[in-house]
């Protein structure tokens, strides 16, 4: 079967999106179909491309074994909404016109967010006459307006308009957990139309784990430092600030509490801000780790922290503890009772979670 995936984030990109989209791509391949996918010019989570890749349009790469047709899309050098939406729809235009321009698969995978990326792949199928299957990684207008991103109005009632379009004209819809299948169904779509497709974690061998102390001989950490430790993107509804309330209390403690936060973002300056200005001592920032490094990184930490804002839980589900549980490290949640978080904390009895409070 030929299939496209359509979707803003691919390889080489380490976090968020991106990894799930190649795996995906190199499932199906594995299972014998023919795969491509169209994506855009790697940018996240530093929200900037390579030098190499500014100002071109159009590329094709072949990573692997996948085909991976590369479309020009405006990336802000600051976030803001507006400058997303318009982050997002350049996307979605240009990767619309090159699809145009590709023979018609069997199927398309389309990949949200965007959500906008639902309305045109239903437009695209009016013209390359092939099923779609909306793929959700993130519910994201239910995010934006618990986070408070957003305020009801004109604008969130199209952003739900979008939503229901997407899901009332797509052949499936798929999501990452199980709250998200029951946000569906209170949504209107049909059971018979709903996947259960949660992202996929590789278990290490136990022969292929990385030395312990690696991590901690390359930045100075000592034996005996006890390492609590965040990967990943530095936006909005990670709420990373409660990091630097963390250490404010820590700094008093007798204990060797170290904790690492590694990666990138739009709250990265707000987070490096509030170390200098406090002398946070106890924090320390790094970028994000290639994987060999991320690697050694799990092996070395005591504990792996997970935090989200006040409200974002039960909008989308945090891949990063598979990962990190593929490692068997601890987990410290900081998240809403009623979250996916929470409930998978709970349920797998394989960490603790604090709950968080709206503000703060």
């Amino acid at each position: 079967m030929k299939v496209i995936v359509w979707g803003i984030n691919y390889a080489p990109e380490l976090t968020g999106i991106a990894p799930y989209n190649q795996v995906l791509c190199e499932h199906l391949h594995h299972c014998g179909h023919q795969v491509s996918m169209v994506t855009t010019f790697a940018y996240y989570p530093a929200w900037k491309k390579a030098k190499e890749d500014c100002g071109q349009l159009f590329r094709t790469d072949t990573l692997g074994k996948i085909k991976v047709h590369r479309c020009w899309h405006y990336v802000p050098a600051k976030v803001s909404a507006l400058k997303r939406i318009v982050h997002e729809g350049t996307f979605v235009a240009t990767s619309f016109l090159r699809l145009l321009t590709l023979p018609t698969p069997d199927v398309y995978v389309v990949v949200s967010p965007p959500l906008l990326l639902g309305l045109a792949a239903w437009l695209l199928t009016r013209f390359r006459r092939a099923p779609f299957v909306f793929h959700v990684q993130d519910l994201q207008p239910d995010a934006a307006m618990t986070l408070g991103m957003l305020r009801p109005g004109v604008f969130t009632r199209l952003l739900y308009w979008l939503e229901a379009v997407a899901y009332r004209k797509a052949a499936s819809v798929s999501g990452i957990s199980q709250g998200m299948l029951e946000a569906f169904s209170r949504k209107g779509v049909g059971r018979e139309r709903q996947i259960y497709f949660p992202n996929p974690v590789e278990l290490p061998m136990l022969s292929e784990l990385p030395k312990a102390g690696a991590f901690r001989a390359r930045h100075g950490f000592k034996p005996d430092d006890f390492l609590a430790v965040y990967s990943g993107n530095f936006g909005v509804k990670q709420g990373l600030t409660i990091l630097i309330d963390a250490a404010r209390v820590l700094q008093k403690s007798p204990l060797p509490i170290k904790i690492v936060i590694c990666g990138d973002g739009a709250a990265r300056p707000q987070i490096e801000s509030a170390v200098q200005q406090e002398k946070l001592s106890n924090i320390r920032l790094f970028p994000l780790q290639p994987v060999e490094h991320y690697r050694e990184l799990l092996v070395d930490s005591d504990v792996c922290l997970i935090t989200q804002q006040a409200g974002s839980g039960a909008a989308f589900f945090p891949s990063k503890l598979l990962a990190t549980l593929a490692y068997a490290r601890p987990i410290v949640g900081v998240a809403d009772a009623a979250s996916e978080l929470s409930h998978a904390l709970k349920e797998g009895q394989f960490g603790s979670t604090a709950t968080r409070c709206s503000g703060s």
